[in-house]
């Protein structure tokens, strides 16, 4: 549970990113003027979600709601004291209802759903079975998100090769591809897709841009493992001792909670209603304005994930070992991180007149013309270890913030911020929510996972070279 209850820490990074540009436009706030130094109760708040669960988890475990409610206060007192409750409260109040609840709404859907899922039976893990399943993982992961993707498969997947002794490679390009690069699709892959869809992003626009470099870079991961998977496969005792084997190997037995494939296919239609339906209406609330699609896709999402809880078998989700604690934790870290981030979003968006003017100049060739191979590798790097939609959202106001800019004339460098953001979440066990989870998942079912350093050779291994060829063949 302490590896689950971590990953839900990268899930908070995730979520906490939502903010919409019109917070550059903070009133009585004069942006060009913002120190870096505002960016440091951000920082801090990050640097604190990626290293307390390795250095210290049981500490983190118990004290992480204080440590993210003492950064947060780092950034609002001052702030408040410096410009004004005036001007911090509506900035503040704009994300929670713009931004985390409808966040809050999809992730939580779609946690609720997919964990109402469970696959029974046993395959026996094969180098054909175990591509197949990761192939199939990989093409739910743009569908039904790679948290539930990975949620559905990696027990199934554990279960085809608990009688096999190399067996943590197939959970390592499990995470590569259905906990990360699989995702890469849709807004509901991933996190950073989702808040580029929220700023603005067609929900299509993902499919067309990124197929050719998914197809790319899963193909070349597939193969790959498949070439590795076939060689330890052959090797002499490979199998280990019958009694290892928790289940006997034969097929598929059956699906429970079926009910919730429906209810999957319904929270798609409502994401994809609330970016092609358009009225026009919108409400009032403190300040900030919900538009009327907005309200029916997030209470459409929170009616179907109550419907999960009330049509699926309680039988169901325990044998999926289903847990509210990834939730909660989201929950509440997310609090902290939205409220830190707004300095950041603020600076960005006065471009090389603000304090990041050096980031700025150092993506871009020239002023107002970007380079998309820096970046694809400036997102993908830090995404590695800061999460990757905190990443997203930083570069995609860095590369200007506007979408239907972005979609157009700066297809490329949005592609590059997409794709950099998603693949590279895979480098670590801290660049993505889902990383850690089937990390904790392995692990309690006997695997020999690699540790943090190890991972990150793997990844260095095999990840590397194919986005060094990802960037050369589609955004250079």
């Amino acid at each position: 549970m302490h590896g689950m209850r971590r990953a839900a820490t990268g899930t908070g990074a995730a979520l906490a990113w939502g903010l919409m540009p019109e917070y550059a436009y903070a009133e009585g706030v004069e942006v060009t003027t913002l120190s870096a130094s505002w960016a440091l109760p951000f920082a801090g708040l990050l640097l604190s979600i990626a290293l307390y669960p390795m250095l210290a988890p049981a500490f983190w475990h118990h004290h992480f709601g204080k440590i993210t409610a003492a950064w947060s206060l780092a950034f609002v007192l001052p702030f408040a004291a410096l410009h004004g409750i005036a001007a911090t409260w509506p900035m503040l109040l704009h994300a929670l209802i713009d931004e985390y609840l409808p966040f809050i709404a999809l992730v939580g859907a779609l946690y609720t759903i997919a964990g109402g899922i469970c696959v029974y039976g046993n395959l026996r893990g094969s180098p054909r079975t175990n591509t197949a399943m990761l192939a199939l993982g990989t093409l739910l992961a743009s569908v039904m998100g790679t948290t539930g993707a990975a949620m559905l498969l990696i027990r199934p997947l554990l279960r085809a090769n608990d009688n096999r002794r190399h067996n943590a490679h197939v959970v390592v390009f499990f995470i590569f591809l259905v906990a990360n690069a699989g995702g890469l699709l849709t807004p509901l892959g991933d996190p950073p897709l989702f808040l580029g869809f929220l700023n603005g992003v067609g929900f299509f626009w993902t499919a067309q841009h990124l197929a050719l470099p998914m197809l790319f870079v899963c193909g070349a991961l597939l193969t790959v493992f498949y070439a590795l998977d076939a060689w330890l496969f052959s090797r002499a005792g490979e199998a280990r001792a019958a009694v290892v084997d928790t289940a006997p190997n034969s097929s598929l037995s059956g699906i429970g909670g079926k009910i919730n494939f429906v209810l999957l296919a319904l929270a798609v239609a409502l994401v994809l209603m609330s970016g092609i339906w358009k009225p026009g209406s919108s409400f009032a609330f403190a300040g900030a304005h919900v538009e009327l699609q907005n309200l029916l896709r997030d209470a459409g999402l929170v009616a179907l994930a109550l419907a999960s809880l009330a049509f699926t078998p309680r039988a169901v989700r325990a044998a999926n070992d289903f847990s509210w604690a990834p939730i909660v934790e989201v929950a509440k870290l997310f609090a902290g991180i939205f409220a830190t981030i707004t300095p950041v979003i603020l600076i960005l968006r006065a471009g090389e007149a603000g304090a990041f003017a050096h980031l700025i100049q150092f993506v871009n060739q020239t002023p107002g013309q970007t380079d998309s191979v820096a970046y694809f590798w400036a997102t993908g790097l830090l995404s590695s270890f800061l999460d990757n939609a905190p990443t997203y959202l930083v570069f995609f106001n860095l590369a200007g913030g506007d979408a239907p800019t972005l979609m157009t004339t700066g297809a490329k460098t949005l592609a590059a911020i997409s794709a950099g953001a998603v693949l590279m979440g895979a480098m670590t066990y801290i660049g993505n929510a889902p990383n850690f989870m089937v990390k904790a998942i392995a692990e309690s079912r006997g695997v020999r996972m690699p540790g943090f350093f190890g991972y990150l050779g793997w990844s260095c291994a095999i990840l590397v070279p194919v986005f060094v060829a990802t960037a050369w063949l589609f955004f250079a």
